[in-house]
Order: structure tokens, then C-alpha cells, then sequence
């Protein structure tokens, strides 16, 4: 079994986003870890994607939604309607709008709590107007998640803001110890912080790493790997950040790691976090 805990189809409003709108910037991505975008994601085809799931042993993936961003919205009904007409192959990550505390923990109880999606995603670096993820305006969403036993995903790492301040590790450090009845995912590793944020999970165990595209061909690889063969092993999650990369790096992936350790990292983490086990 194989989760993908960062897979955008080309669906909806994810079609009218950076990611597929920009694909100038979609190539830079992978053309800068060795990779090519798959077919499906050229061509924008869900039964390709489906098809590339399916050759690659992908049997779920986690779609987020997106809300406030400069680059574009995904509505989290957008999100509940992929679920509902592909039944099986996503699960879902409610998007949330950092500058909306109010309308964000009403997204949580509607989407999350009442309904059908399995945690929370926040991008706050990527709004109009950059926010850092430990901004004390933000923490009533994040209690609001720690009383609902929700889990959170914060963009950290790479271009998560107009400068690599808004990727540093102390960032999430913070808020782990800030609530630590949240568990926390990190998009994007902290990358390039790589390091700093290994040493960080050493300690905070309710701090999940998810470098996604960042993991492959990039300074910092071996560190990762190191880490998730031994004392991350089980807060340690694979995402292929699709559209940006094709399916087939699975197969890097699982190939990097111990094999003792490839079914946490692929599946049972991720599994854990979305209540499948």
C-alpha cells in the first residue's frame, strides 16, 4: 500500500492554479530535480492520473484544499466532490484562509468535524499578504484543531514566503511546542533548512516531515533518508507534490530507504494521521 500524502489532481479549481496555470513555473520545478512532468499532468487528463496511480502502486492520495492564496483558490467543496466521484482514491485536507480566523474554524467544523475531510492545510506565507505560521492571530485555528484532534498541515519550506524566513524551522518549533496535542505536518521538509529542522524532530515528536518534492536530487537528501531510516521512521511521509513530479519517483522513494522501514514511511504513517488504521 502507498499513500501520496501531497498528489493535486488535475481537477477543478486545481486546473485554474499556479501549479497547472503556470506551467512555465511547473517545469522550472522539475526540470530542476531532474524529472519531466508526467502525461497527466501535461495534458491535464484525470484518467491518466488514475492510470500513472495505478501503474506506480499509488493506491491513495491526499488532495488539499486552498484558500487565500495569491496564486489562485481550490474550494474545499472542490474537495469533498473529488472524494465523492473517485471514492477510494483521495483523501482529503480541508484549505484554509489565514487571514480569515472566524471563516476558518467554521471551514474546520463544516469540512472537518461535520464532514468528510481529515485535517487542515495552511499556506500563510503564500497570501496576499504574508503571514508567519507562529503568528499569534493564527493560533484560535490552531487550538480550534487541537480540541478536534485534527491534524495540520503548514506549507514550510521552499518558496513558502517572499523570503526564506518564512521557511526557518524555529517556526513550527513553536507551535509544536505551543500546542502539543496538534499533530503537525510540514510541506515542503523546511527545505533547505534541512539540519536545523532534522534536529528540531529529534526532539518534537508530534512534528510529522514531509519534504515532498524537496527530497529528490536536491542538497539535503542524505540527511533525510538518514533520519527516516532510524529515529524518524515513524513521522516520516511520502508525496510526490504531483503536479511538479511524476508518479514514478515513488520508486527513488521507497528505493532509499531501509527495507524495515518503507511501509511506515509509504503507507502506515500516513495512514495513522488520516485515521485509516
Amino acid at each position: 500500500m502507498v499513500i501520496d500524502f501531497r498528489l493535486r489532481p488535475p481537477f477543478g479549481g486545481f486546473l485554474k492554479v499556479g501549479m497547472y496555470a503556470d506551467k512555465a513555473a511547473a517545469d522550472f520545478y522539475s526540470r530542476n530535480i531532474g524529472m519531466k512532468r508526467s502525461a497527466s499532468a501535461r495534458e491535464e487528463s484525470m484518467r491518466l492520473l488514475l492510470k500513472e496511480m495505478d501503474e506506480n502502486g499509488i493506491d491513495m492520495g491526499v488532495a488539499t484544499g486552498r484558500i487565500g492564496h495569491r496564486k489562485g483558490n481550490v474550494p474545499n467543496a472542490e474537495i469533498v466532490r473529488l472524494l465523492e466521484e473517485y471514492p477510494g482514491r483521495f483523501m482529503g485536507f480541508a484549505g484554509l484562509d489565514a487571514g480569515d480566523v472566524n471563516g476558518s474554524i467554521e471551514e474546520i467544523e463544516r469540512y472537518c468535524v461535520d464532514g468528510p475531510l481529515k485535517g487542515v492545510v495552511l499556506e500563510p506565507g503564500a497570501m496576499e499578504k504574508p503571514m508567519y505560521a507562529d503568528d499569534g492571530r493564527l493560533y484560535p485555528i490552531y487550538a480550534a484543531c487541537e480540541k478536534a484532534g485534527i491534524p495540520v498541515q503548514i506549507m514550510i519550506g521552499g518558496r513558502a514566503g517572499p523570503d526564506r524566513s518564512y521557511s526557518h524551522p524555529k517556526i513550527i518549533s513553536r507551535l509544536a511546542a505551543d500546542f502539543p496535542g496538534v499533530n503537525f505536518i510540514v510541506a515542503h521538509g523546511c527545505w533547505p533548512f534541512v539540519q536545523e529542522i532534522l534536529g528540531v524532530c529529534f526532539y518534537q515528536e508530534n512534528i510529522y516531515l514531509c519534504p515532498d518534492l524537496y527530497f529528490f536530487n536536491l542538497p539535503g537528501q542524505d540527511d533525510y533518508i538518514r533520519a527516516g531510516n532510524y529515529y524518524l521512521q515513524d513521522r516520516f511521509l511520502f508525496a510526490s507534490a504531483y503536479p511538479f513530479t511524476p508518479l514514478s519517483c515513488v520508486h527513488e522513494f521507497r528505493e532509499s530507504f531501509k527495507p524495515e522501514v518503507r511501509d511506515k514511511l509509504l503507507y502506515k504513517n500516513a495512514a495513522k494521521l488520516l485515521g485509516l488504521d
